[in-house]
């Protein structure tokens, strides 16, 4: 099992106080700190208030911030834990990440859910829509984005919220750039991952609902005729589930019990000590997950 860092930008607040440019400091210290140890991946949010409730307190934008990232690493993955498919067109959408794939040489993946927190939206002027639309757009942005990343021409294709019509997407992502869809739907959301995803990303789930999800998640798969060993699945742990454990290693160790392919979680503290990535990385090892300073193939 992999373990991927979120790297901290401000969403939980654990830049409180701090100012803008001694926390992009630690942002990027961080990163470069996580990249050079050995975990999987790098990710970001994508959120524009802080959480639980707004303050004002600064939280970095995902796309622009992680483009950053991407130019000062060199080995980890990058993505966004998830991207909110309703907050950006999916054409221009396709053409950031393939643009970020070449900047980053080949490391992107392109992590997307239906999007949650409706007090961003509605103060961002998104008018929060009903369960059932957000999942019909998360629905129509992977048609889209398939598309534009896959396809070797210009693309095409309608629906009835989003549409395409000779789309060229130049330059191409560097290889093929996984889509990990993020989201704990069993009817909708797990179909458009067993239709569309590289790997399925549950989020907040503990270890035993984990393992109850996996024979349901290999049922969607079958429903469409795919092998479900090529559906990946991962585990995004809030950062609460992994401050609050006895024993970070033995938390870990228990998701690694569950067979999943990958997890990803914030370590706050590091927003304070970049040593704090460090530290996680001994429990990661003691937990016997895999930590490599190889360049990390999709």
């Amino acid at each position: 099992m992999k373990v991927g860092l979120i790297v901290p930008q401000g969403w939980t607040g654990e830049y409180a106080g701090m100012s803008a440019a001694d926390a992009w400091k630690q942002t990027v210290d961080v990163a470069r700190r996580a990249d050079r140890i050995g975990f999987d991946s790098l990710w970001l949010f994508d959120h524009f208030h802080t959480t639980p409730e707004p303050t004002d307190e600064l939280t970095f934008e995902a796309f622009t911030s992680l483009s950053a990232i991407a130019a000062l690493t060199s080995r980890a993955r990058l993505g966004h834990i998830v991207t909110c498919a309703s907050y950006r067109n999916p054409a221009l959408q396709a053409k950031m990440v393939a643009t970020m794939d070449v900047i980053s040489g080949g490391r992107m993946e392109l992590g997307i859910g239906a999007g949650w927190k409706a007090e961003e939206w509605n103060a961002y002027g998104y008018e929060f829509p009903p369960t059932r639309e957000r999942i019909d757009r998360l629905g129509e942005s992977l048609e889209i984005i398939t598309r534009m990343l896959r396809d070797p021409g210009r693309s095409t294709w309608s629906g009835e919220r989003f549409r395409i019509e000779g789309a060229i997407n130049l330059p191409k992502p560097v290889g093929d750039v996984p889509i990990v869809i993020g989201g704990n739907g069993r009817e909708r959301t797990w179909r458009l991952a067993a239709r569309f995803a590289d790997e399925l990303n549950l989020d907040g789930m503990p270890p035993a609902d984990v393992r109850e999800a996996l024979p349901i998640i290999r049922q969607r798969c079958e429903e469409i005729g795919r092998d479900p060993a090529t559906l990946r699945v991962s585990a995004h742990l809030w950062w609460a589930q992994v401050d609050d454990a006895p024993s970070r290693a033995a938390y870990i160790r228990e998701y690694l019990e569950t067979g999943v392919s990958r997890v990803i979680t914030l370590v706050r503290r590091a927003a304070q000590s970049v040593d704090e990535v460090d530290a996680f990385a001994e429990d990661v090892r003691e937990a016997g997950a895999e930590l490599t300073t190889e360049r990390v193939a999709a």
